[in-house]
């Protein structure tokens, strides 16, 4: 092998060991997290079960199906709160991976987004456990027929609240993504204003898609994507407006030249720009001239 191809092949092995640390350490982030966090696994889980006991009827109480239920639930309860709770220190072993890489107008844009991502995710299970959760079993257990009694086994309500922390902390994202689309110019504030019926309608359907089939949960994700998609456009409108997408580039300003750019660039190749057509006359007597030449040659 030639020194050409080690020096090309040096560099994308040294990124690559570099992504595996990075990844490490994540990892043993949440390893830690996840070894504190099962010392207090059936207390969490009891915390994360409170809204749904509150409105189960007297005597009533969750079971486990399962032989194994009792642990795998609380069990798996600890790894994705491990998995949340280290996400900014996921989320800065990618900044610090990525960030040797991007323009600085890039880094200005790309580190807020990425935390505010975080905290809109964060504000989403927030929502979901202190807004959504208290209205839907307080439906579901007022609902529920005479002579039934609501007893819900542990790890199926594990997975329905995990489903709804998952499409509640995805529908905060909203205001990020309308920011992406707008300053990476994909479309402008003005045409999702103008899209904003179907906007409404599309927050519906992913309400209907992402929640459990009754209308309540449907409305209260539906309700927040669209006013996050107001906000979103309002702060993109912010952003764009306040400064260009891409700072480092100079924009050519024409404002204060009283020709047009087009005469301007024409005039610096030293192409005259004043040309008028010739009159009927003056191509007569043209045209004369060059048989006059042409004869002359001739003879």
């Amino acid at each position: 092998m030639n020194s050409t191809s080690q020096n090309k092949e040096l560099p994308f092995l040294e990124h690559l060991v570099e992504l595996r640390d990075r990844l490490l350490k994540a990892l043993l982030a949440i390893l830690i997290i996840f070894i504190v966090l099962l010392s207090f696994a059936n207390e969490l889980y009891s915390a994360l079960a409170e809204p749904l006991l509150r409105y189960l009827p007297e005597n009533s109480s969750m079971i486990a199906i399962d032989p194994a239920g009792s642990f795998i639930a609380p069990f798996k309860l600890a790894l994705v709160l491990s998995i949340f709770i280290a996400m900014p220190i996921i989320l800065f072993q990618l900044w610090g991976f990525i960030a040797p890489g991007l323009y600085q107008h890039e880094k200005r844009l790309a580190l807020p987004l990425l935390l505010s991502t975080t905290l809109l995710f964060y504000l989403g299970m927030i929502f979901a456990f202190y807004v959504v959760f208290p209205l839907i079993f307080a439906f579901f257990t007022a609902t529920a027929p005479d002579g039934v009694n609501v007893m819900t086994d542990i790890s199926r309500y594990l997975d329905f609240v995990l489903k709804l922390f998952f499409a509640f902390g995805l529908a905060f994202e909203v205001p990020i993504a309308t920011i992406i689309f707008v300053i990476t110019g994909m479309t402008s504030a003005e045409k999702l204003i103008q899209k904003r019926p179907y906007i409404i309608v599309a927050a519906f359907i992913l309400g209907m898609l992402l929640t459990p089939p009754d209308i309540i949960s449907q409305v209260l994700l539906a309700i927040p994507i669209w006013l996050l998609f107001e906000l979103g456009v309002f702060f993109s409108r912010f952003i764009t407006a306040k400064q260009p997408i891409y700072p480092d580039q100079e924009v050519p300003s024409t404002s204060s030249s009283t020709h047009p750019p087009q005469k301007d660039a024409l005039e610096s190749l030293d192409i005259n720009t004043d040309y008028q057509p010739l009159s009927e006359k003056e191509m007569d007597d043209e045209l004369d001239r060059l048989e006059d030449d042409e004869k002359s040659t001739k003879k």
